[in-house]
């Protein structure tokens, strides 16, 4: 949102007595999520299109070349981009518009960096979270001072103990900040922080707020140091350090807190995605004694709910239909919302795929969980110790008694022992332009049937399918002695 449409906006919903928003992110970010277009139109939003998802096909080879193209064709990109010969080149440029970005039109924390060759790109592969091709080079934040007037502890839905600082309010990059975590007990031991110090905050990234340091020079006497308890502030079980981790930790699985932050994750937007269930709605339901687990967000009635503070009917009714349509979701999202230990969404779609049902997967040995790529010996010993446990196996039950889907309902991932296909266990790499299939569509087809397509030609790789204009990829496959289809042969083993 640029800066003009952002404070138009904001002067407009002061008028109207409302609240404010909090930054031009923010702003973007809500109106996008308008259920009426005519309200996200009226935001006078702006775009930069930048990348080319079919780039091979049309025989593009480096990103800079693609956003050419792009312009080509008319769409708008960011005409402040440049290609750098060297690394002293990116250095000069992003020290140039560390002084200049305030001429622009728009906010920017940073500069995205990337490696411009889409086969090296792809040479070069990318983490679970990250490409490692590109790298965000982040601006120094804004810091200020102020006042770490108490530190306030809470218990998470894993049983780790959060200490955050409570401050004197601060604006920091066009905020108010009253609230910064402090992370652990070690982080304040580290920086010496007591409560009354005058301390520098700044925004990580410009969003997630930070302190940054004390300034001990400032103090008067009358701070005082902060202790850890030895008991949960919720519970008053005793908290531990388990080996390895800085954290202390609750581990009382009846917490109140650790099962009220459960609710929260369940019905958060990569697990169950119940529309309505925001934050508020399941601490007031939880405080009203009306949920205690999971399940019993399946067995709230009307008359329940319209008790309820801020609660229309109407409210009430979008609330019920929600949680009745959720009960529809793929495995993969319930398994993410039932929170078990190291297992994210990523991991929780690759189990889904794997075992295809709740039943199946409750029953896996570890053995067979290490056996899955993407699954290592902490994540495989923490599903184990899950589902041995009797009140997992009873919450299971409950829900699958109030009508939850318990399997997986996209492409599922076959292994070698269990279908005859030329692909099982196989790894693929596809390169060159194909004619008959989208990339994607001749990935899920390869995966639907047991294989696994990689992006880089390595001696691990099994087959190699080359389409139009292959280049290097098919060069170093013929080096090694892989075997190579062309898109025909393709065809014909997906079509058996």
């Amino acid at each position: 949102m640029p800066r003009k449409s952002f404070e138009a906006l904001n002067q407009a919903k002061e008028e109207r007595g409302e609240e404010a928003f909090a930054n031009p992110r923010n702003a973007a970010a809500g109106s996008l999520r308008q259920l009426d277009p005519k309200i996200a139109a009226s935001r006078n939003l702006d775009i930069f299109v930048y990348g080319l998802a079919n780039a091979d096909e049309l025989g593009i080879s480096a990103h800079s070349e693609g956003l050419d193209y792009l312009d080509q064709l008319g769409f708008k990109t960011n005409k402040e981009r440049k290609k750098c010969a060297s690394i002293e080149e990116v250095i000069e440029y992003v020290t140039d518009w560390t002084e200049k970005r305030p001429q622009l039109s728009y906010d920017i924390d940073g500069i995205v960096i990337k490696v411009d060759g889409y086969e090296q790109q792809e040479q070069l592969g990318t983490t679970a979270k990250s490409p490692r091709w590109a790298i965000a080079y982040k601006f120094p934040a804004e810091e200020v001072v102020t006042i770490l007037k108490d530190i306030e502890l809470s218990i998470g839905r894993t049983g780790v103990l959060t200490p955050t600082a409570i401050l004197e309010p601060v604006r920091v990059a066009g905020t108010t900040v009253q609230r910064a975590s402090l992370h652990n007990e070690d982080l304040i031991r580290e920086k010496d922080i007591k409560i009354g110090d005058h301390v520098v905050v700044k925004k990580a990234g410009d969003i997630i707020p930070e302190v940054v340091n004390v300034l001990p020079e400032r103090r008067t006497g009358d701070e005082v140091d902060f202790q850890m308890p030895s008991v949960c502030p919720e519970c008053g079980s005793e908290l531990v350090r388990l080996e390895g981790e800085v954290a202390l930790r609750c581990i009382n699985p009846k917490c109140p807190a650790q099962i009220r932050e459960g609710l929260i994750h369940f019905v958060s937007r990569n697990a169950m995605n119940i529309d309505g269930l925001g934050e508020k709605v399941v601490s007031q339901l939880f405080s009203e004694q009306l949920i205690e687990d999971v399940a019993d967000l399946y067995k709230l009635t009307f008359e329940q709910l319209i008790q309820l503070e801020r609660m229309g009917e109407k409210s009430v009714q979008n609330l019920l239909s929600a949680i009745e349509a959720s009960k529809k979701n793929s495995l993969e999202k319930l398994l993410f919302g039932l929170g078990i230990r190291h297992v994210g969404a990523k991991a929780a779609k690759t189990l889904a795929m794997t075992f295809h049902s709740m039943e199946q997967l409750s029953t896996a040995t570890r053995e067979q969980l290490i056996e899955i790529n993407e699954i290592g010996d902490k994540m495989a010993d923490a599903i184990v110790s899950y589902f041995e446990q009797e009140e997992a196996a009873e919450l299971i039950q409950e829900l699958r008694d109030a009508g939850l889907n318990l399997e997986y309902l996209g492409p599922k991932r076959i292994s070698a022992e269990d279908i005859d296909s030329i692909f099982a266990g196989k790894t693929i790499v596809l390169t060159g332009k194909l004619e008959l299939f989208s990339r994607n569509e001749a990935k899920e087809k390869i995966e639907a049937l047991g294989g696994n397509v990689s992006g880089s030609v390595s001696k691990k790789t099994d087959i190699v399918i080359a389409g139009a204009d292959a280049g290097s990829k098919l060069k170093k496959a013929e080096e090694l002695g892989i075997t190579v289809w062309d898109e025909e042969r393709l065809a014909e083993e997906l079509n058996k």
